[in-house]
């Protein structure tokens, strides 16, 4: 059976051979979303639902009926563009003669009518600045659920004003993230825009690839993870649902628990700055800062910059220093970070001190009961509380109780502040007892509680001469 769709397959694409059908490609879900004319819409899928070639077979089909049009596909990276698309954009133009001439430098593919396929990633803030003054007629932002905030900046005010030319398209894809929150859940329950989703069991593909039922698959996954169906990660992961997931997250920040918008007025505050080093990743910096008369820990400031040298971290790092004056300076001195703390403390006489890196996931979890109790705060917009929805524990499910940090979205800032909470003294403040104003009737009452006191501790102390014949020499003095 399989042998004749595959033939049959062949013989669609032989007739159709430098021409695209993307009805050999898409199933009936994936067409509806695509030939939708909204011009903002959504996709909510479960993981192996087909997405990826969706995206892939609308940006090719759109570039091929628009002479001299751009078509541009992003994703949380460049490396996951390159891993997840690409590929796919390739296989198509090669099955179908397309022509298509691929740049593997900038990752386009350009068309003999002039139009073209842009294939990028947008990790942070400043990355989405590449898009400026590109004339879109169609978009893709593809998994969605792991972009932070600034989704909001690249829809808003780069890529929908880029549509204005062609009154193009925008597109945005993903899974639901581990909490029901954020810019992709709020668009995909938007009247502004049009929603679709389907999931792995619409998907025909994959029961022909794997030679069992998506059904099959899901209940033997769920048996080796030792859950059920209605576990968040299988309704999210497997039916494309908007569920809880709270227990997958590795950092507890809640912006109704533990935003904060201005820090409080006091003249005793101390500071810890944490450090965490990168270079294809970001330097990150934090500065955690508590009052004398406080057990409250805030996040005042934070800064994150990629591919930065020595003298721009070291600037960065004595600015923060003349600011806020702290007690400590943390960095993680890991592989190479020795040497470069070394280079900053000779050469630029910074006081650097390597941080705690053991006991780490202790340490989360004392950041994370600090949140819990509403005794640590960042501000909501800040980098640290947005990867806090992103980074999740991969569990090895060989040994349940070993955890690990999942390396599906890697947060620059997230260490810096373990650094720095960890170095944080705020939970020494020790507040001083009320006492009551002289002869008032709280003030007699606590004078005969103490009295109380005195005289069962000097019974107690007669109880045990009787029983062993001692002296308590105390009493001699």
């Amino acid at each position: 059976m399989n042998l004749r769709l595959d033939l049959a397959l062949a013989t669609l694409r032989e007739q159709n051979k430098g021409q695209f059908n993307i009805k050999l490609f898409c199933f009936n879900e994936q067409l509806a979303f695509i030939q939708d004319p909204a011009q903002f819409k959504t996709a909510v899928c479960s993981r192996r639902s087909g997405k990826t070639i969706a995206c892939a077979a609308d940006l090719m089909d759109t570039a091929l009926k628009h002479e001299g049009i751009v078509c541009l596909y992003i994703t949380l990276s460049r490396v996951n563009a390159k891993r997840i698309i690409w590929p796919e954009l390739l296989k198509l133009n090669r099955l179908f003669t397309l022509n298509g001439r691929a740049n593997e430098t900038d990752l386009s593919l350009k068309f003999p009518n002039g139009s073209v396929i842009y294939v990028s990633g947008a990790k942070d803030k400043s990355e989405i600045e590449n898009f400026r003054g590109l004339p879109l007629k169609k978009v893709y932002i593809d998994e969605c659920q792991s972009f932070r905030g600034y989704i909001q900046d690249l829809v808003d005010d780069v890529l929908s004003k880029a549509l204005f030319d062609y009154a193009g398209t925008l597109c945005l894809i993903g899974t639901p993230a581990l909490v029901p929150a954020g810019y992709f859940h709020d668009c995909a329950h938007s009247k502004a825009w049009a929603h679709h989703g389907w999931t792995m069991f619409q998907n025909p593909h994959l029961a022909k690839k794997s030679g069992k039922t998506p059904q099959a698959l899901i209940q033997a996954d769920c048996e080796r993870m030792g859950v059920g169906l209605e576990h968040p990660k299988i309704q999210r992961e497997c039916f494309g649902r908007w569920v809880v997931d709270s227990d997958s997250l590795v950092f507890h920040y809640e912006s109704s628990r533990n935003h904060y918008s201005e820090r409080p007025q006091s003249n005793g505050w101390s500071f810890v700055i944490g450090v965490d080093l990168g270079f294809d990743d970001a330097d990150a910096i934090s500065v955690v800062g508590w009052s004398e008369k406080s057990k409250e820990a805030y996040l005042v400031e934070e800064v994150v910059k990629r591919k930065q040298g020595i003298t721009e971290l070291a600037e960065q790092i004595g600015s923060l220093i003349q600011k806020y004056k702290p007690i400590k300076v943390v960095m993680d001195t890991g592989g190479l970070g020795k040497k470069i703390a070394e280079e900053l403390a000779q050469r630029y006489q910074l006081p650097i001190d390597a941080a705690e890196k053991t006991r780490k996931f202790e340490f989360i979890e004392l950041l994370n009961d600090a949140m819990r109790t509403g005794k640590f705060y960042a501000k909501m917009e800040s980098k640290f509380a947005q990867d806090c929805s992103l980074v999740e524990w991969d569990r090895d499910l060989l040994s349940p109780d070993k955890l690990r940090i999942s390396d599906s979205y890697h947060s620059d800032i997230c260490d810096a502040v373990l650094y720095a909470f960890r170095e944080a003294l705020h939970w020494l403040y020790e507040p001083e007892p009320i006492r009551p104003h002289y002869s008032t009737s709280a003030w007699q009452k606590q004078q005969e509680e103490e009295m109380e006191e005195i005289a069962q501790a000097q019974l107690r102390r007669e109880k045990a001469d009787d029983e062993w014949g001692m002296t308590d020499p105390w009493n001699e003095i």
